[in-house]
């Protein structure tokens, strides 16, 4: 008998169920398209001896021990309603069953309400890291019941990436949860890839830079504070050549990046709880707007397409790029921890962070200071205002301004930096300027001044 089963044998579907394999458990599989069933097992080699497969759901089901443990790799949303109309009849109280794609944490938390229904179990199992990560280890982020942790947590701590030593998984809290993290994980990657592709142009565009130096650049940063798996796969990226034109590889790829959602997820999370997304949002506007490849091209016809040098140095820039970064982990974990009361989830930041340190996307060396502070008492709870934190950025903000201010100057666009620049200075400001909104707000009826008299908000001319 089997002691998981995993329903979807694509990229990551596949990976995982080596993945468990090679770690000593027995793994029915199956897949809707049955005929992809056959390769896979080939490809299997020695670990097919711990793989079963079936053609059936009925005999797929009945391969696995009880209570069962179930994993579905494929697309979220609709399958997943329609797979779950197939099998929970075959299903028995105590099972569970697990959603490991990129799914809506909405869906997650009406999906496990629906099953609890049945006394089954519904976890929202957010996987990070690629067919890499899958298949070498992932970083994972598990939202369910304690019951279903109890039948996962061998499984997933023996195939999870490690750092020293630590497996990067986790309970982060029920129902939709383990997605929400996942979701925001991913709102973090946009943003950090977006910072990254402006440092890129500013360097290319503005320096006049080849992309193998600018490579070597990344590199060299690679090995200090900036350390992260995006740093060192833009480094090594930049250094290809296309084998058909000669070209930098970077140079013949179309400057129109896709986008899966969950970025736009993120933003539109953020927003429902009343917190700022600017750097994602930043991003993913960027990616929408790099689609428009025509209009773009228009433009430049028609509004001029030149920019200034730029000339700030790469000392500046990586002081720059350690504070935007800082500025979209700030962002996103501010995003979690309100989803977290509004929600009631009770998420721990810093093991959210620990686990973010090793088979995930957004891996980055800053992360072991941030589930450090999150381990203190943070002033306000945020963390730009742990005290080694706010160090670091009382030593980089002023490289951030300056590329900025050098960026816009040269009219080079760079959203995502001067996004994190603004909510920085929103944030430690103690005034602001939000009294002329509320007061023009106050103003929209007939008697806004009266009101605003009556209320105490105005004491003499109402321009005072």
């Amino acid at each position: 008998m089997a002691q998981i089963g995993i329903y979807g044998l694509g990229t990551m579907g596949s990976a995982l169920a080596l993945n468990i394999a090679e770690h000593g458990f027995d793994v029915a599989v199956t897949n809707r398209e049955v005929d992809w069933i056959a390769p896979f097992m080939t490809e299997a080699g020695d670990l097919a001896v711990r793989l079963h497969p079936h053609e059936q759901l009925e005999a797929f089901v009945a391969a696995l021990n009880t209570p069962r443990v179930i994993l579905f790799m494929i697309p979220s949303g609709p399958p997943m309603d329609a797979m779950l109309a197939q099998i929970t009849p075959l299903l028995s109280p105590g099972d569970t069953v697990i959603d490991g794609g990129n799914a809506d944490f909405h869906d997650t938390r009406r999906r496990a309400a629906q099953l609890a229904e049945r006394d089954l179990h519904f976890v929202g199992l957010g996987v990070s890291g690629g067919e890499a990560g899958a298949r070498q280890g992932p970083s994972m982020m598990l939202g369910g019941s304690d019951h279903s942790w109890a039948q996962l947590e061998p499984i997933l701590t023996a195939i999870a990436a490690r750092y020293d030593g630590i497996p990067c998984v986790a309970r982060l809290g029920p129902d939709g949860a383990g997605h929400f993290v996942k979701t925001v994980h991913n709102g973090i990657e946009y943003a950090d890839m977006q910072v990254i592709a402006e440092i890129y142009s500013l360097l290319r565009n503005g320096a006049a830079l080849p992309p193998a130096e600018i490579g070597a650049l990344f590199a060299a940063w690679d090995l200090g504070p900036l350390k992260s798996y995006l740093v060192e796969i833009t480094a090594r990226l930049l250094t290809y050549t296309d084998p058909e034109t000669g070209h930098p590889m970077v140079d013949v790829i179309k400057d129109a990046a896709g986008q899966k959602g969950t970025g736009r997820w993120t933003v539109i999370e953020a927003l429902r709880l009343g917190q700022s997304a600017s750097m994602i949002e930043a991003a993913v506007g960027a990616r929408g707007w790099s689609s428009e490849k025509p209009t773009r091209q228009r433009a430049e016809a028609i509004l001029g397409g030149a920019v200034g040098a730029f000339d700030d140095t790469p000392e500046v820039l990586a002081e720059a790029f350690l504070a935007a970064r800082l500025l979209t982990y700030a962002q996103g974990f501010r995003i979690l921890a309100a989803a977290s009361d509004a929600h009631g989830w009770g998420l721990d930041l810093a093991t959210i962070a620990r686990i973010w340190r090793a088979g995930c996307i957004i891996r980055s060396a800053l992360l072991d200071d941030i589930a450090d502070a999150f381990d203190r008492d943070l002033p306000q709870g945020e963390l730009i205002l742990a005290p080694e934190i706010a160090q670091t950025f009382a030593r980089c903000l002023p490289a951030l301004r300056q590329v900025v201010c050098s960026a816009v100057h040269g009219g080079h666009p760079v959203p995502a930096l001067s996004a994190g620049l603004a909510w920085y200075d929103s944030m430690r400001l103690g005034h602001g300027s939000a009294n002329i909104i509320q007061a023009q707000r106050d103003m929209f009826g007939r008697h806004g001044f009266e009101r605003l008299g009556r209320a105490g908000l105005h004491h003499g001319p109402w321009w005072d």
